[in-house]
């Protein structure tokens, strides 16, 4: 899988799941400030990358990810 699939992966359920506006995802959004991404729905977040991409994340990582990008770059790195 590569950066572009994960890409539209994510940005699929965080449209669907999250129910963030399309026009508010771009790689340079970020993911608290620009999409409303808030504490308690890290915690789904987390739930639907371990369905979407088959690896456990732990709601500490999203710490040091800011942006959309980096976002889809951590999970490429852990599924790479």
């Amino acid at each position: 899988m590569d950066i572009n699939e994960i890409k539209e992966k994510v940005r699929s359920f965080l449209i669907d799941e999250m129910e963030i506006e399309p026009e508010k995802i771009s790689d340079e959004a970020r993911l608290k400030e620009d999409m409303g991404i808030d504490s308690l729905e890290v915690v789904d977040i987390v739930v639907l990358v371990e369905q979407e991409f088959g690896f456990k994340m732990k709601p500490e990582d999203f710490k040091d990810l800011k942006t959309f990008d980096d976002f889809c770059g951590f999970i490429l790195s852990r599924i790479g």
